[in-house]
């Protein structure tokens, strides 16, 4: 494979990013990915479907923790140094998480420093890293004390990068959701900063092309999937309703159902909630705010202790889709959003189908990463294809 357009995606989850680098005309060499629920989903898709990864020899395909890859591949990293033009990654974000404990102690935080670990072995031209806003504040209180941004940046301009990075909103380049996200970009030979300037200027263009409105709203991009237009038994799920298709309303639907076949759209596998819980669900729907957390004197009301369940407005974007996903009510329909309405709000085409456990819970949380949370974690492919496009434009114009 020649270097140019060759690159290394680290953290890769599901393949969010992958996928949206292939439709930029990327050639993955390999992923490295840990949970193995997530790496079938990623090597269905990618690998199985698409033949998207030339896969090295000495590496086994599967899942694989970055620190055993570094320890038992040093070898043959440091024989890949400069023939891999892009390294991408999205170290796991709990720990920074505005949205979450933000325990600064939390050594799923460490993977950062194997990421630049990992770019000290290969050299690539130009770095693509993502991250929760969070990662740039820092733990003590006001967000005072190290940054992880800080120490990030520093080391890869040790390493020789030039650096830069912004706070961007997904939402602002054609993703149904607002969702404020840190990316850095480094290069060895080019002005880092260039790939912002380029983001700005090109996201009207990239999204005419394909016939997309800049800020779709939640009822432009789920409403083909309520469970009014119909269900039948889920055919990865005994004792489950899947729902089906209604016809496209729009040209975001329509996009996302390219490629797409049949009349159950994957992973559409509606909850089983008890009656009382719906009906629940319905007061909320009847009495709250849409696209805000419950009030206090409602959730007081019901005996709520969760205080981020939200009910949704079908008429703007939706918050940031996370990996819980009780976390949000349907915006017409008593219920949680399924997983692939939580796909479709984070940009995943419909062929692109998920594998491994919807949810899990109790000591499996922290061992598996189940359906819900893939897509919760992603990278929207469609920034993906974007920002690979740009990527690609730097390599060749200089």
């Amino acid at each position: 494979m020649p270097r140019r357009f060759k690159y290394i995606d680290l953290f890769a989850g599901c393949g969010g990013l992958s996928w949206g680098l292939m439709r930029a005309g990327w050639r993955g060499a390999f992923a490295v990915e840990k949970d193995a629920f997530a790496f079938s989903t990623l090597r269905l898709n990618l690998i199985d479907r698409w033949k998207h990864f030339r896969w090295p020899d000495w590496l086994p395909v599967g899942p694989h923790d970055i620190n055993e890859v570094l320890a038992r591949y040093g070898r043959e990293l440091r024989r890949m140094a400069t023939t891999v033009a892009l390294v991408t990654g999205g170290p796991p974000c709990q720990g920074f998480s505005v949205n979450g404990r933000r325990n600064k102690n939390d050594r799923r935080n460490k993977l950062v420093d194997s990421y630049v670990s990992f770019v000290e072995l290969v050299k690539p031209e130009l770095l693509f890293f993502e991250n929760v806003r969070g990662f740039t504040i820092g733990f003590e209180k006001g967000g005072s004390g190290t940054k992880y941004s800080d120490q990030v940046i520093r080391h890869l301009e040790d390493l020789g990068y030039n650096v830069h990075s912004e706070i961007v909103n997904f939402g602002d380049y054609g993703i149904p959701q607002r969702r404020r996200r840190f990316i850095l970009v480094g290069s060895l030979s080019r002005q880092a900063a260039e790939f912002f300037r380029l983001l700005k200027r090109a996201k009207s263009a990239f999204l005419r092309v394909k016939g997309l409105h800049p800020k779709p709203t939640l009822e432009q991009a789920i409403s083909d999937l309520e469970r009014a237009h119909g269900e039948q038994a889920c055919p990865d799920s005994p004792g489950f309703q899947s729902g089906l298709y209604a016809p496209s309303k729009n040209r975001y639907q329509k996009f996302m159902r390219l490629g797409s076949v049949g009349p159950i759209p994957d992973s559409h596998r509606f909850p089983r909630h008890q009656p009382e819980i719906v009906r629940r669900l319905e007061h909320i729907l009847r009495r709250a705010p849409r696209n805000r957390h419950l009030p206090n004197d409602l959730r007081a009301e019901l005996g709520l202790r969760k205080w981020s369940t939200t009910p949704l407005d079908k008429a703007l974007p939706c918050p940031t889709i996370t990996s819980l996903p009780d976390d949000y009510i349907h915006y017409a329909e008593p219920r949680a959003l399924t997983v692939r309405e939580c796909a479709r709000i984070q940009s995943f085409p419909d062929e692109f189908h998920f594998l491994g456990s919807y949810t899990s819970g109790g000591d499996r949380r922290a061992r598996q990463v189940p359906r819900y949370t893939q897509v919760g974690n992603a990278i929207p492919p469609l920034f993906g294809e974007l920002a690979g496009g740009l990527l690609r434009d730097i390599l060749t114009n200089g």
